[in-house]
């Protein structure tokens, strides 16, 4: 594990995150350097994309809903 430099607004945009993920400031850069990686290495997939893939590669299953029942 190392530390990474990051510019001060970035660190006040990751912490206002992490406070709203309900994650650690460390866990949300962790969360956003996971999902960028996704994103450049699937550059045909969107965001609900690559977050159902990840989700069922966990074993997470939750049923869709139909329109109107959100």
């Amino acid at each position: 594990m190392g530390i990474v430099n990051i510019d001060d607004e970035l660190h006040d945009q990751l912490r206002r995150a992490s406070k709203v993920s309900c994650r650690s400031i460390n866990a949300q850069a962790a969360f956003w350097i996971k999902v960028g990686m996704l994103c450049e290495t699937n550059p045909t997939l969107g965001f609900n994309e690559i977050m159902a893939r990840e989700l069922g590669a966990a074993g997470v299953s939750a049923p869709l809903l139909a329109v109107g029942e959100a």
